[in-house]
């Protein structure tokens, strides 16, 4: 007599900061066969990915908030091979109909997985775009203290009395925060104006400080950006946050974003129809990640600003009726399509700086050498060795001439 394999079942979790509430569906009739609770530890997660693999075999796993409770479990079940579906919390009008708890909120992960709702593949967070993330949090609660700091300072010199403020200004803009942080007290002050330098002097001290935070944390998102996706980085256009955040946005596993419109969709791109009777039109997607659409936004206007084929488009575009702001979203729209090739295919690895360098000491050419045969000036090969230029063309190119001369077997004497 044959026996029955077990039916698959679909696990739901509900993630919060102590305790991950989970449920099992059976996959094939869609019967709740059991409800439990778990701690967030790591002995936690092993009882928790034993408990639904006791039920039957498990076709896949809906988690709510993988990038925040839920992170240390998803990245525990990936490890373990599972299929992990990222679930959105549940509208609150079904809330309203059906109530909320942790259980039903459990269920309903579970559900929307296999109703097909929730099907958005959680991005990874084991590699160097989980690193680059930490980093750029830095980076960013930086520069806003700094900038916070900053007016702070100005205010204060604003409201400063006479002979303070003309002192201040009188300074020159590239020192005056080196100057500030040197400042005394001084024999004759009031009370008000010793209190004003005592102020002003720790704004300083605090603004350098920051500085100094700010460049370690860029340094630190400079290569890992250069190294996790360097074709991204010799796009024009796009500087060291900018990458990072655009990196961040897909994750560690950008095979998840499957095409060009699913990353126009993710990054807030992707228009909506706004069709009514006879009107028929487009409106702009306000949903995505916003932080990577205004990294496109600046993309954009460098490319604006600055590139000439992009320009071209522009005039070329406005004359045919367009305004600058439908211009702009056809441009972030191409960038998107430079984007996904580069991010979901990488091209062959750009030669560093230091392998330039290497390669032009081994041929025996110096800068000056190197930069005649090139028609560039010398500055733009220091530039290009010390990792300062991001130009692929021309490093290829460099490359090219150089690379032979290392190979060439050296004839016996």
């Amino acid at each position: 007599m044959m026996t029955a394999e077990p039916a698959g079942v679909t696990g739901g979790v509900d993630t919060h900061a102590d305790i991950h509430v989970a449920a099992v569906v059976c996959s094939t009739s869609h019967r709740l066969l059991e409800v439990s609770e778990f701690e967030t530890t790591l002995a936690g997660y092993a009882a928790l990915w034993a408990w639904i693999v006791g039920h039957g075999p498990v076709d896949a796993v809906g988690i709510e908030g993988t990038g925040s409770y839920g992170a240390g479990l998803a990245r525990f079940l990936t490890e373990q091979g599972v299929e992990l579906v990222e679930v959105t919390r549940p509208d609150r009008q079904a809330r309203r109909a059906q109530g909320k708890s942790d259980p039903v909120d459990a269920e309903a992960a579970a559900r929307a997985v296999l109703s097909g709702r929730a099907t958005a593949r959680p991005k990874r967070r084991d590699g160097l775009i989980e690193a680059t993330r930490l980093h750029l949090l830095v980076y960013d609660a930086v520069v806003r203290e700094r900038t916070a700091m900053r007016n702070r300072l100005h205010a204060v010199v604003t409201s400063a009395p006479a002979e303070i403020r003309q002192e201040v200004v009188q300074i020159p803009e590239s020192s005056r925060l080196v100057t500030l942080s040197r400042w005394r007290p001084r024999a004759g002050d009031d009370v008000v104006a010793s209190a004003c330098r005592q102020v002003l002097r720790e704004l300083a001290r605090h603004i350098l400080t920051l500085k100094q935070q700010a460049d370690a944390a860029r340094a630190h998102l400079d290569a890992l950006t250069a190294e996790a996706a360097p074709a991204l980085r010799d796009l024009y256009g796009v500087g060291v946050t900018t990458a990072a955040q655009l990196l961040v946005a897909v994750g560690d596993n950008p095979e998840r974003i499957r095409s060009e419109a699913a990353l126009a969709k993710l990054f807030g791109v992707a228009p909506l129809q706004a069709s009514s009777g006879k009107t028929q039109r487009h409106r702009l997607n306000r949903g995505g990640n916003r932080t990577a659409n205004h990294a496109l936004w600046r993309i954009a206007m460098v490319r604006r600003n600055s590139d000439p084929r992009t320009q071209d488009y522009f005039a070329r575009r406005r004359a045919e009726g367009l305004s600058d702001r439908e211009v702009m979203r056809c441009v972030k729209r191409f960038i998107i399509r430079e984007l996904y090739r580069v991010m979901t295919r990488p091209a062959p690895a750009v030669p560093t700086g230091a392998e330039l360098r290497a390669l032009r000491h081994e041929a025996g050419m110096t800068q000056r050498q190197l930069a005649d045969q090139l028609d560039v000036a010398p500055v733009t090969i220091s530039r290009i060795e010390h990792g300062q230029l991001r130009t692929p063309e021309l490093r290829h190119r460099i490359h090219d001439l150089l690379a032979p001369a290392s190979t060439t077997p050296q004839l016996a004497a």
